[in-house]
C-alpha cells in the first residue's frame, strides 16, 4: 500500500445483528462502502473487511461487514480505521480540486519566491486550511484561490500570496 487514506472509522454497534456505525471520512461513501467492497484496516490485523450491506439511518452510515454476525463482534471493531490505498483513488478531473494526499508534502513558497515550508496536513472545518510547517513553526493558510494562486502537484510546490500578518510569528 503506497499511502493509506482514511475513509472512515468504525463506531459503536447498532442493534444486535452486527451492524456498526461509521464515522465517514470520504466524500463518496456510497462508492467506498458499496456492498462487496473489501476495505483495508488500521490496525491491519482487524481486516480486511468486506462490506455486506449498508444503509443510512438518521444521517449515519450503518455497515454490516461479512463475518460480523452480532453486536459483540461489531463492538470488537470499534475504533478501527478504514483505509484505502492512495494509488487506488483516481485523480480528479477538476483542475482546481485536489485530494489531501496530493497536497501533503508540497513545498510552499511565496509569490516572490521566499521559502515558507511544507504542507503537513489539510484541515476541513468551515474552510479548508493548509497546515504549513516552516522554520517558525506551523502556520494555517486558508486554501482559497486568492491566497493560493498556484498548485503544482507534479512540480512538488504550492505558491501562496499571503496578506500582511499571515506568516508573522506571534
Amino acid at each position: 500500500m503506497s499511502e493509506p487514506i482514511v475513509i472512515g472509522k468504525v463506531g459503536r454497534p447498532h442493534g444486535i445483528r452486527g451492524e456498526a456505525t461509521i464515522d465517514v471520512r470520504t466524500d463518496d461513501p456510497d462508492v467506498r462502502f458499496a456492498p462487496g467492497a473489501e476495505i483495508a484496516t488500521d490496525p491491519a490485523s482487524a481486516g480486511p473487511l468486506t462490506v455486506e450491506r449498508i444503509r443510512w439511518h438518521s444521517g449515519r452510515l450503518l455497515v454490516r461487514f461479512a463475518g460480523i454476525a452480532d453486536r459483540d463482534a461489531a463492538e470488537e471493531l470499534r475504533g478501527v480505521w478504514l483505509v484505502v490505498d492512495s494509488a487506488d483513488i483516481p485523480p480528479t478531473t477538476d483542475p482546481d480540486e485536489f485530494h489531501d494526499h496530493e497536497l501533503i508534502g508540497l513545498a510552499v513558497v511565496t509569490t516572490d519566491g521566499a521559502d515558507v515550508g511544507r504542507v503537513t496536513d489539510v484541515l476541513h472545518h468551515g474552510q479548508d486550511l493548509l497546515v504549513v510547517k516552516g522554520p517558525g513553526g506551523d502556520r494555517l493558510v486558508p486554501f482559497v484561490a486568492a491566497l493560493v494562486p498556484e498548485v503544482d502537484v507534479p512540480g512538488g510546490r504550492l505558491v501562496i500570496d499571503p496578506p500582511p500578518g499571515l506568516l508573522d510569528e506571534s
